[in-house]
């Protein structure tokens, strides 16, 4: 195969395997995640090839799904072995893979190669604005957690296990992850279009805690 059917064949198999998630990491998230970090590869002139099989590949072993120590991601290094895709290109998307997901405020990124950074974003890019607020409480619906608890603190994890281990509300998530997002895009591309995401989420939350504190009540005609 060369590297437009692999991408083609990666693609089906990865919407057959991510059809029925309704976490928010569904296919349409993969879709979306693949098709930023196109977009952003081509104003960052990086190996095109290498960012499609991360993007498309990045969930498949992911942590939140998958119950593993492994942080190798196996899945995706069979599948690609099993379309004949380069040793070398492998490891490169492998290497992505295992680092592109965020593990805590106070952890650091290990992410190295541009490719990797490109795909990290457009993931990144995907968890904030519009879409981000929607796919925020998808997962805590999924999770079974609470819409906010305004007796809760947010907290800045320090460690990986401390992030993974958190049951926080879906607004502290905000504030522990979505909120910090905008300062930690890579790419100048992805660092522009985050500034408009991160202003949807700010109004998106004067917005929510105006309603649950009643405060948007007092001056409308809601009650006669």
């Amino acid at each position: 195969m060369n590297q437009n059917e692999i991408i083609q064949k990666t693609s089906e198999y990865i919407k057959q395997e991510f059809s029925d998630d309704s976490s928010g990491h569904d296919w349409w998230h993969i879709y979306r995640v693949w098709k930023n970090a196109i977009a952003i590869c081509e104003q960052e002139k990086a190996d095109r090839f290498i960012v499609e099989l991360a993007a498309l590949l990045h969930d498949l072993d992911d942590w939140k799904f998958n119950e593993t120590e492994d942080e190798t991601p196996q899945r995706a290094k069979a599948w690609m072995e099993s379309c004949h895709v380069d040793l070398e290109i492998n490891k490169k998307v492998c290497e992505i893979i295992s680092h592109v997901s965020y593990k805590g405020a106070q952890v650091e990124n290990k992410m190295k190669s541009l490719e990797g950074f490109i795909v990290q974003d457009a993931d990144r890019l995907d968890a904030i604005g519009a879409i981000g607020i929607g796919r925020a409480f998808a997962y805590g619906g999924y999770k079974s957690r609470p819409m906010y608890d305004p007796e809760t603190s947010n907290k800045m994890h320090a460690s990986f296990e401390e992030y993974k281990n958190s049951k926080s509300a879906t607004i502290n998530h905000f504030y522990e992850k979505l909120l910090l997002l905008k300062d930690m895009m890579n790419t100048a591309t992805a660092k522009r279009i985050a500034e408009k995401r991160h202003e949807v989420m700010v109004k998106f939350l004067d917005q929510f805690m105006n309603e649950w504190e009643g405060k948007d009540t007092s001056d409308s005609h809601l009650y006669p």
